[in-house]
């Protein structure tokens, strides 16, 4: 008798079966359609004498993977002129550092249609704070498109998949370059210019980028632009057997010194530019070799390098001795104004902070960090509302959610993309790249770059591809009006001759 009932069975369980899987699908794809569509708004701005109009879209875009799982969903604000050709105009791709940054700074800051109050003096602005027009946005030279990558702003995994697989240097060079190709295709922009403009980190993950746009999907660029980037760690990295820190920070210390009158009166008196330029030449001679001699350097010349190297800083000759001339930054936060009880800051070392007591070696806070949130982050919160008119329930993460980050290859050793840098560019001849550095940058100073550029070893005839413009303000130089004004200006000239 079972013998009649097992084909029965066997067809129940079959449409079971293929009934669950279509269920399955449903649901997979329901829960893919769950993004809502990107809320868009009208505006008109005035920018290089110029008035036109511009649509602003804000929403996320779902990252899959070849099977067509959701792996993430990135938030992105876009902007793009009305008036122009979708084939022959520029567009740029804009995303801060950290890691862990949302693109809030770059684009409250520098680059987008509304920009933060900060005071030109350095002072902490005081809440509520306020926008403003940004005269000095780039919305006329090119479309912008603000990443915020995975655990920033309202970007976030999709549902059950584990984070790690976004927090990483390969990893996150994988997810934001498939979110430029996927942008691209949507959009049809694979006939449009294409940049990358990244800050701090930013430097790091553009130099990936290079090569992840160009390897791996075949997206040729036309230029890259980095906002006071690290590129290489070694340059940053203070170590008891690295040096070149030491080295690159001084003439940082020395700008830092000039701006708070710490320097002897004949120094005091100099150009910011021309000080500088001599600290960098006691950095990279007497001081550079008194480093690599260690401990077998003459006395003699000890204390002749102690002591230009104090009269360069403003620091005592005894701070400098008991430091065996090697002081980080945070200690050279702490000690600079110590007699007035106040700390300098490490974004900017403008900005002046003040901490619990005089007596320890490195400052409690960074000022210039402090100052600065707020105003971006309420600034952020409210332009999204209240101008773009986009909700979402979640906070938006200004940076600091990204606790671990996964540095796979160059485990033991220093973080570096310059390589990768070198060969995109060498590869691509037509690829250009732009640095600007702030003077009184503490976390990712001038001079680092400059021996970053010196080593990339790019042949003699491509050397010229790469400009660097120096500006009086620090990490975020944008802040300053007057900075701000002039990086504007340089970049308009410079997206001319890279396009």
């Amino acid at each position: 008798m079972l013998r009649h009932f097992r084909w029965p069975l066997l067809a129940a369980l079959l449409v079971l079966s293929v009934s669950i899987a279509l269920a399955d699908e449903e649901e997979k794809t329901e829960k893919q359609e769950e993004l809502p569509p990107p809320t868009t708004t009208e505006h008109e701005i005035t920018l290089g004498g110029e008035t036109f109009k511009y649509t602003a879209s804000a929403g996320k875009l779902a990252m899959k993977d070849d099977a067509g799982d959701v792996k993430a969903h990135l938030f992105s604000i876009v902007y793009t002129r009305n008036d122009a050709l979708v084939e022959s105009r520029p567009i740029t791709f804009c995303f801060n550092g950290g890691p862990g940054s949302a693109s809030v700074w770059l684009h409250m800051g520098m680059l987008g249609p509304q920009r933060v109050l900060i005071p030109e003096d350095a002072s902490p602005p005081a809440p509520p704070f306020h926008t403003e027009h940004n005269p000095h946005s780039l919305l006329d030279v090119t479309d912008l498109v603000f990443i915020d990558p995975v655990s920033t702003g309202y970007s976030r995994p999709a549902e059950g998949e584990d984070v790690a697989q976004f927090h990483g240097f390969e990893e996150d060079l994988k997810s934001v370059g498939q979110f430029i190709h996927d942008f691209v295709t949507k959009h049809n922009r694979w006939q449009s210019p294409k940049f990358v403009l990244g800050e701090s980190y930013g430097g790091v993950r553009s130099a990936g980028l290079s090569g992840v746009l160009q390897d791996r999907y075949r997206m040729y660029l036309n230029g890259i632009v980095m906002i006071s980037p690290v590129v290489d760690f070694s340059t940053i990295r203070f170590a008891n057997n690295n040096d070149l820190p030491y080295i690159l920070f001084l003439p940082s210390y020395t700008a830092t010194a000039w701006y708070h009158e710490q320097l002897p009166p004949e120094l005091q008196s100099l150009p910011l530019e021309e000080v500088v330029a001599r600290a960098e030449k006691f950095a990279y001679g007497p001081y550079a070799r008194g480093l690599l001699f260690g401990a077998s350097l003459p006395e003699e010349k000890y204390d002749e390098v102690v002591a230009k190297f104090a009269k360069l800083t403003g620091l005592s000759e005894e701070y400098v001795r008991d430091s065996k001339l090697r002081i980080k930054m945070w200690n050279f936060g702490k000690e600079l104004l110590r007699d007035e009880g106040m700390t300098v800051g490490r974004f900017d070392s403008r900005f002046k902070g003040i901490d619990r007591d005089d007596a320890g070696d490195e400052y409690g806070y960074d000022a210039s960090s402090a100052a600065m949130t707020g105003a971006f982050g309420a600034g952020m919160n409210d332009y999204l509302r209240r101008v773009l008119k986009y909700e979402d329930e979640r906070v938006y993460e200004l940076g600091g959610q990204v606790q671990n980050w996964n540095y796979g290859q160059f485990e033991n050793r220093y973080v570096d993309a310059s390589e990768t840098l070198r060969e995109e560019m060498s590869k691509n001849p037509y690829l250009k790249l732009f640095v600007a550095c702030g003077y009184y940058d503490l976390a990712t100073p001038q001079f680092a770059f400059r021996h970053t550029k010196d080593h990339l070893m790019l042949a003699p005839k491509y050397r010229d591809r790469v400009e660097v413009k120096h500006y009086k303000a620090g990490h975020m130089m944008y802040i300053r009006d007057s900075e701000a004004k002039k990086l504007r200006e340089d970049l308009v000239e410079w997206y001319k001759g890279a396009l």
